[in-house]
């Protein structure tokens, strides 16, 4: 999916606009490669301690999807390496987000899909381990289900409901093309406070102390985070 400049912030916004709840990943969740940003529908997996779902997800998955791994935000084991990764970008996926670790992280760099993760470490799933009581596929505290649209970057995660994901990002276009203008008006010299009337939204909030900066802005078609 072509991000087209979208951003997770964008959609998050884009969500806040739509009336949808905001649904982030866990803040810990970073790229293995600065710079990365990907889109696509959700390939939903979860670990529960063995890499045949993560490879079961794979072979259901549409290429362009993105392989969401479960592994219940575990930091003593990682639940996938390089073969896994290798697996997915043969089948055309475009990232993985990992609510674990990984490992392999050298080859992980080599092969070059986009990743995100809670970090890395040496070993793989543990024997033995003790699995969730539970077969939903989550990330942090968001239940995560087939075709839902899942947004990364540099900033984290976005999950946006399937059913929402035209009206999310149709606001989130809004919103980003609203803040290049606003950010090209800076950059000639027109300051934010000037393009926002904020000396009239201060004015106004002396008068009736209720008047927030959210409702001044949607009245004035500013936009800024709120």
């Amino acid at each position: 999916m072509e991000l087209d400049g979208l951003t997770s912030a964008h959609v998050a916004d884009g969500c806040l606009r739509a009336g949808v709840p905001v649904r982030c990943g866990p803040a810990g969740l970073r790229p293995l490669l600065p710079g990365t940003a990907f889109a696509g529908p959700v390939a939903p997996a979860l670990h529960l301690g063995s890499v045949d779902r993560l490879l079961e997800a794979i072979d259901g998955a549409a290429p362009g999807r993105v392989l969401v791994v479960d592994n219940d935000g575990g930091l003593d084991e990682a639940c996938l390496g390089d073969l896994v990764v290798l697996e997915a970008a043969g089948a055309g996926l475009a990232g993985i987000v990992v609510w674990g670790l990984h490992r392999d992280t050298a080859d992980l760099t080599r092969i070059g899909l986009p990743l995100l993760s809670l970090g890395a470490l040496p070993t793989g799933p543990l024997p033995h381990h003790a699995r969730p009581e539970r077969r939903d596929v989550r990330l942090g505290e968001w239940p995560v289900g087939e075709g839902d649209l899942v947004v990364a970057d540099d900033d984290g995660v976005v999950l946006v409901p399937a059913a929402d994901a035209s009206a999310v990002l149709s606001a989130a276009r809004g919103i980003r093309d609203a803040e290049r203008a606003q950010a090209h008006r800076i950059a000639e010299g027109t300051s934010l406070r000037t393009q926002l009337r904020f000396a009239e939204y201060l004015a106004r909030r002396r008068r009736d102390p209720s008047w927030t900066f959210r409702r001044h802005l949607r009245e004035v078609g500013g936009e800024i985070e709120t």
